[in-house]
């Protein structure tokens, strides 16, 4: 009887360990580890049995420590950018300007570029523009105001946070020169890059001497150059919309853009200031102490004189306005080029010889 009774544990132990060895076929992680040694039992027949005499079972985790290791992906979330404030914060107001010392366009790269980008660009960083203007600069054999006009107006233009771009429109050859007509040519250039919603429309050799007067469109057209020391810091007729002015997209179409019809010097200023009347707008302007500009004395151009016939035109304006502008603009690009302080391009607008 005892004798069944150890065959029976022994036949028990042996399923026990055939348990396990399955266990362990499933479970290629796992890993058992166990001692069988042989004893006698004083049964009288001196028979030898087998005991499991220790076990153990190591289990190895799925992932190897039991610890997942995960790597969490931070995603920099940008906060959207506010507008910019109506009023930009960082104005000096009046300004020191002087022409009298030397200066090159490499030294006005050095001091002014670093914010701008290829083709006179720039955006403020911190906050989104009220408008995108481009400014649009007629230009003909006047580099040394060229220089002087970079170097005080960018800084200017960035601290009044104005999306925008800066084009210089140089005539061709040495033909009459037709002020209006490459402001035009300006306008249409400027919108095959960008969406601009504003255009100001400056002289070279005008500087403002106050930077609270903002470079940018109102609600009707807007006249800047009020306050010239060229002319004592006085408005010299009261219809004069000369030397820089601005015109939201909108309005600028609404007049059909400027006379083409005026070559040589005079008459086209005072055109657009009638075609502006007649589409029924108002001119704005800043008071004589913001709108005060500096201008670079210079002697008239040579292909530049004044025209007797350009006064004759003025009193057409209100039937010629809708024929001779934006919608009659013919011209030929012969060079576009992109430097860091403004894009050049320049055009053949078909100018008479005399």
């Amino acid at each position: 009887m005892l004798k069944k009774l150890f065959n029976a544990l022994a036949l028990f132990a042996f399923l026990s360990l055939a348990c396990y060895v399955v266990f362990l076929l499933y479970n290629k992680n796992s890993t058992i580890t166990y001692i069988i040694k042989p004893y006698h039992v004083a049964n009288g027949n001196n028979a030898a049995f087998w005991k499991i005499e220790k076990y153990e079972i190591e289990t190895e985790a799925t992932n190897v420590s039991q610890e997942k290791t995960q790597t969490t992906t931070t995603t920099t979330t940008r906060k959207p950018l506010d507008p910019c404030p109506d009023n930009p914060p960082n104005l000096i107001g009046p300004l020191a300007v002087d022409f009298n010392y030397t200066l090159n366009l490499d030294r006005v790269r050095t001091d002014v570029s670093s914010s701008l980008q290829d083709g006179g660009r720039y955006k403020p960083p911190d906050c989104i523009a009220k408008q995108k203007v481009a400014i649009i600069i007629p230009f003909r054999n006047r580099h040394e105001h060229l220089k002087y006009w970079m170097y005080y107006l960018h800084p200017i233009l960035m601290r009044q946070q104005l999306d925008y771009g800066v084009y210089v429109i140089n005539q061709d050859g040495e033909g009459v020169f037709n002020r209006a007509k490459l402001m035009n040519v300006g306008y249409a250039e400027a919108l095959k890059d960008y969406n601009y919603e504003c255009f100001v429309f400056s002289d070279i050799d005008l500087v403002p001497i106050d930077d609270r007067n903002l470079y940018r469109c109102f609600d009707n057209p807007r006249h800047l150059a009020v306050a010239m020391d060229k002319f004592n810091f006085q408005l010299p007729y009261n219809t004069y919309f000369g030397g820089v002015s601005s015109l939201s997209k909108d309005q600028y179409l609404k007049i059909n853009g400027f006379p083409n019809a005026y070559w040589g010097w005079g008459g086209e200023d005072d055109d657009i200031y009638k075609r502006i009347i007649f589409r029924g707008m108002s001119i704005s302007r800043p008071n004589l102490v913001l709108g005060r500009y500096k201008m670079i004395k210079h002697k008239r151009d040579l292909h530049n004189e004044a025209n007797p016939k350009n006064p004759d035109k003025l009193g057409k304006t209100q039937w010629t306005m809708d024929k001779d502008g934006i919608n009659s603009l013919q011209y030929t690009v012969k060079e576009i080029v992109r430097d860091i302080l403004y894009t050049w391009i320049t055009v053949d607008i078909q100018a008479p010889e005399n």
